[in-house]
């Protein structure tokens, strides 16, 4: 059965640092490039980085550029999101999701999602 799973979220203080993971399961992992989306209340989604299937391309969307790391291991069909400087607008419930090619910043590109995790920056 084919699965992302997502952990690592919770309560932090503004310029904490939070690790998210995407666990997947039950389909050829490495095929897949691997993103980040993330939704605030009341806001769309919107894409934070993704990582091509071999990890050597990367891409951030602007807002966190320069905070967040994106990582793969593909020996442990795991995608990893450092975030470090956090701020009360990165809080959202955050997504991964896989895609079968390049990466994307369209959410309606990728076919399999995670049920998300909740990120939450305040004082």
């Amino acid at each position: 059965q084919l699965q992302l799973v997502e952990s690592g979220g919770g309560l932090v203080q503004p310029g904490g640092s939070l690790r998210l993971s995407c666990a997947a399961s039950g389909f050829t992992f490495d095929y897949y490039a691997i993103g980040w989306f993330r939704q605030a209340p009341g806001k769309e989604r919107e894409g934070v980085s993704c990582i091509s299937m071999s990890g050597g391309i990367t891409d951030y969307a602007d807002s966190v550029k320069g905070r967040f790391t994106i990582s793969r291991d593909n020996a442990k069909n795991t995608v990893y999101l450092q975030m470090n400087s956090l701020k009360p607008e990165d809080t959202a419930i955050y997504y991964c999701a896989a895609r079968n090619h390049y990466c994307s910043s369209y959410s309606n590109e990728y076919n399999y999602w995670g049920q998300g995790t909740q990120v939450t920056v305040s004082s």
